[in-house]
């Protein structure tokens, strides 16, 4: 075993500020699949605006548009019924359930053409309204609710919610009683919103890391694509507070549903990080952090918990009377790292010793003998922390 002492987490300093510098090559490892979404899905938004051109604007205002919009109201309201079947007491479920509704709502108006992106005028369609932008600013910004709840469970309250909105009304006031236009401040308002997420992705990450050994189903790949989803679909936004076009409205439409969709299975299916994190009571009498440090190393040799996938910080209190505080500072202060690199460091040297004893053994009984939940988490994560692939180490190993 390699000496864990001076393992530092720079490996997962998080992507959006803070830690160490991430090197190239690793970046591209870890967020590979997030990349490769993003640009598929802005392909697929070019080629649905490029196409969308050819759709004459009153065949979309009367039937394309009716025919999207039926899809959203109907997803949003099968989606919100299910939703709340499962809630199970979870408030960043029933904050999905409630944006749900409201988009429901907002489409079940836009197929009765009480309201519109636009109307159809001379061929083409009109800008939208300043009282229009606010409505659409509102449920745009709605869809920001779900992944802060999500991501820091109770800090979007009634006072914050209230706080962030604030600013769309004062604008549209202003817009109202001044000469200038301030129209664009409107438009532009949900991106800015995104900071505040931006600021959670990084505490979320590292709260899951100073708790599970695995990050295949709770890591933040979701929420990135759901930001580049939203991002996307704001630019439309953007786009039709001042050009309007029947191509941009039907790839916003489209890409909102999409979006909807996604994140409604996520919400449903998806790991849940904060769910069954209690605390324990912190023993009475303290050991000195060398005797639990002794206790967790001899536990850890002897067991090896780290073989299995599901492996928690919490399971630690098999062996320490700690609560999750003072384990998740006990390895930060005694190793130098976060729980998840704590316990990957265990899983490589775990694979380099079978890779070691057993030249011929797959790698794919290699990732499942040394605790690691896919073959492919495997080698991405050997990759990182080894410069090397599994393959390229193990040939190096037959040449020494």
């Amino acid at each position: 075993m390699k000496d864990l002492t001076n393992t530092k987490s720079e490996n997962y300093a998080d992507l959006w500020g803070g830690g160490y510098k991430r090197t190239l090559r690793k970046f591209c490892v870890e967020y590979r699949a997030e990349f490769i979404f993003g640009i598929v899905l802005l392909l697929c938004v070019g080629m649905s605006t490029w196409l969308g051109t050819y759709i004459p604007a009153d065949f979309y205002q009367n039937t394309i548009s009716n025919i999207l919009s039926g899809c959203i109201a109907t997803i949003c309201l099968a989606g919100a019924w299910l939703i709340m079947r499962h809630a199970e007491n979870m408030a960043v479920r029933k904050t999905w359930a409630f944006v749900l509704v409201l988009y429901a709502i907002a489409a079940i108006l836009l197929l009765a053409h009480v309201t519109s992106f636009g109307e159809a005028h001379q061929g083409g369609l009109v800008c939208m309204r300043g009282w229009e932008m606010v409505v659409a600013n509102f449920l745009l910004w709605t869809l920001l609710l779900y992944p802060a709840e999500t991501l820091r469970p109770g800090w979007m309250n009634m006072r914050r919610a209230l706080l962030h909105g604030t600013p769309v009304f004062i604008v549209y006031v202003l817009d109202l009683l001044t000469e200038i236009d301030l129209r664009v401040l409107l438009a532009l308002y949900p991106v800015v919103l995104l900071g505040f997420l931006i600021n959670h992705i990084r505490k979320y990450r590292d709260y899951c890391e100073e708790n599970y050994s695995s990050m295949e189903h709770i890591d933040t790949q979701w929420i990135i694509r759901y930001i580049i989803m939203y991002l996307l679909d704001s630019a439309l936004f953007f786009t039709i507070c001042f050009v309007p076009s029947t191509a941009v409205v039907f790839t916003q439409q489209w890409l909102l549903l999409v979006m909807i969709a996604y994140s409604t299975e996520q919400i449903l299916f998806r790991t849940d990080p904060w769910d069954n994190m209690q605390e324990s009571e912190s023993p009475e009498e303290a050991e000195s952090n060398a005797e639990y440090r002794a206790q967790l190393e001899e536990w850890m040799a002897r067991e090896k918990p780290y073989l299995n996938p599901e492996f928690r910080l919490l399971d630690l209190r098999q062996v320490l009377p700690l609560n999750r505080t003072y384990l998740s500072q006990l390895i930060n202060a005694e190793y130098g790292c976060n729980f998840y690199q704590y316990v990957t460091n265990y899983r490589i040297e775990e694979a380099k010793r079978l890779m070691r004893e057993n030249p011929d053994m797959k790698l794919q009984d290699v990732a499942e003998q040394s605790g690691f939940s896919s073959p492919t988490v495997f080698a991405r994560v050997f990759s990182r922390e080894t410069g090397v692939t599994p393959s390229e180490w193990n040939t190096n190993l037959d040449n020494t």
